[in-house]
């Protein structure tokens, strides 16, 4: 017991180090824990060490997700949806099938059906590795992009897993798989959408924010231990209540439940990372000395990995390709609808407007067209528009389909599926280590060159263009801003008023703004009328402008 929390304190003192070093070095904090866990694993004390695999898919992977999906932008979620869902899914059945040829081939006795099993334990990114591609100037769409494919592919490797497996002992059926697939995905979404609902409606009345936290970092698990009862993806439901959650809370939760949430999540987020890169190094002499046991040496296996490593780009190339020019045609096409729909937008402002439209849509029609109906055509109008500025300011060109293929890194999921093979797989050893391998090749070949390589293929940027856009849309946030308070009468002090009286309506007033302010800026959120960094900050503001005076208030009292 004193060894393993002496050891304990050892990778919290390794991980603080490495996230404050990394950068000053020039090295992503991952590529740092990985390289010292490689280290540490030929050390003797570290030789009956044994990391369950399932400690990782069921119990670290669900919280790190759910704290990905939470601080997730939703608007860029759903605008890059298109692009993610095809990552996710498409990218990954082809990877798994490529691969299981190939692996299929070159190794022997091996069969198809493994060969799929382990091409699907490599296909998936890493949510935990992308990490490293928040560190580098990358356009904003190419984060949503991995952020989303990592969230979510996890889910279709781990169920091709499981149908390959089935298939070594049965006959493969496609349907079947696309039918477990589906119930899969559906069955998740339905838990996780109402465990993240139910989680807001409960922890809306815990006023105490460390309590509100600490039931917070049960809402993964909530989600994710049903949903695998019931053969669905545990990951996803994670995913799918995280998203719920970052959408609803700042409308159910009180400032200071959410700066709580977000201080110790990031916490969270830091220690279980860490941990990950870790004990992904600290595994690699056990590894190896399985492979060694059970076969001739490793350097065979070691080519397979690369060779498997180099197809999984190739593959991702020739899908982000033609992905890139049919997100570009979509762009411009959206763009040619512009000016007709900022006049429709335009139109709808005033009531003579909103008076033609009702006439032109009722004639002819069997059902009337009810002003809630014109409400709602006038909010997909401002979706659309914001939709179309926000693909022209950020378009994808070959420069971030690059950063897009070389970002897909391979991770902690990889080597924790490839643990969970069962105890028959032919051949089992080599297969983990393969798997191992690509892993850790992935990471430090891409992680350790996609900093370079963005700063050196990032397009020159006119920064006087840039600072007029954002003088622009603060300007126009500002508006927004005003606007939302003018309604609210400012309480007029008079002669002889005692102070407290005047210091609680003035308070009052001010909390008034700031909850008009707020939905305000969040209405503008789901219209995706503003950058989401923009808006985040300001809510920011609104969030540490309302504990103030709530903090005053209580000091006053």
């Amino acid at each position: 017991m004193d060894e393993l929390i002496i050891l304990g304190v050892i990778a919290f003192v390794v991980i603080a180090a490495a996230t404050v070093l990394g950068p000053r070095l020039g090295i992503a904090s991952p590529l740092v824990l990985v390289a010292i866990g490689i280290a540490a694993s030929f050390l003797p004390m570290f030789d009956s060490i044994e990391i369950n695999p399932e400690l990782i898919l069921a119990g670290v992977l669900p919280l790190l997700l759910y704290s990905s999906a939470v601080s997730m932008p939703t608007m860029n979620f759903r605008r890059e949806f298109g692009a993610i869902s095809g990552l996710s899914v498409i990218l990954v059945v082809a990877s798994s099938l490529v691969l299981g040829v190939f692996f299929m081939l070159v190794i022997p006795d091996l069969g198809f059906a493994w060969g799929v099993a382990l091409g699907a334990i490599v296909s998936p990114t890493d949510a935990v590795a992308t990490s490293i591609i928040k560190q580098t100037p990358v356009s904003k769409r190419v984060v949503a992009m991995l952020d989303g494919e990592s969230l979510l592919n996890d889910a279709t490797a781990l169920v091709l897993l499981r149908t390959a497996i089935v298939a070594t002992a049965a006959s493969f059926s496609f349907w079947g798989t696309v039918g477990t697939f589906a119930y899969s995905v559906v069955v998740a979404v339905v838990i996780g959408w109402l465990v993240g609902w139910l989680n807001l409606v409960v922890r809306k009345r815990v006023t105490n924010p460390a309590v509100n936290t600490v039931l917070s970092f049960t809402v993964p698990f909530f989600a994710s231990v049903p949903a695998e009862l019931l053969q669905a993806s545990g990951l996803v439901a994670a995913v799918v209540a995280g998203l719920v959650t970052g959408i609803l809370a700042p409308r159910r939760l009180s400032p200071q439940n959410r700066l709580s949430d977000s201080q110790n999540w990031r916490t969270v987020e830091l220690v279980l990372e860490g941990a990950v890169f870790l004990t992904m190094g600290l595994q690699i002499q056990a590894i190896v000395a399985d492979v060694q046991r059970d076969h001739a040496g490793v350097a065979p296996a070691m080519l397979v990995a690369a060779g498997a490593l180099l197809l999984t780009i190739l593959v991702r190339a020739a899908y982000v390709a033609p992905l890139l020019g049919v997100l570009g045609r979509r762009a411009r096409r959206n763009e040619r609808m512009q000016e007709r729909l900022e006049g429709m937008q335009e139109k709808m402002t005033t009531p003579e407007g909103q008076q033609e439209f009702l006439e032109r849509a009722n004639t002819g029609r069997g059902r009337s067209v009810t002003t809630r109906d014109l409400d709602r055509f006038a909010r997909r109008v401002t979706h659309a528009l914001g939709d179309i500025e926000y693909f022209r300011r950020q378009p994808l060109g070959w420069r971030e389909g690059v950063v897009v293929v070389w970002a897909g890194m391979r991770g902690a999921v990889t080597v924790a599926a490839a643990q969970t093979l069962p105890e028959d797989t032919p051949q089992r050893s080599v297969l983990v280590f393969i798997a191992f391998a690509v892993a850790v090749m992935s990471l430090l070949l891409q992680g350790g060159t996609i900093g370079p390589l963005v700063r050196r293929i990032a397009p020159k940027v006119d920064q006087a263009v840039l600072d007029a856009q954002a003088l622009d849309e603060r300007r126009r946030l500002m508006m927004t801003l005003r606007e939302s308070a003018e309604g609210i009468t400012q309480p007029e002090r008079t002669e002889g008023e005692p102070r407290m009286e005047a210091f609680l309506a003035e308070r009052r007033y001010r909390l008034d703004v700031i909850s008009e302010q707020r939905s305000a800026l969040l209405d503008a959120r789901d219209n995706g009328t503003f950058d989401a960094d923009v808006l985040a900050d300001e809510l920011a503001n609104l969030d540490a402008a309302q504990i103030a005076l709530e903090m005053r208030a209580k000091t006053a009292d």
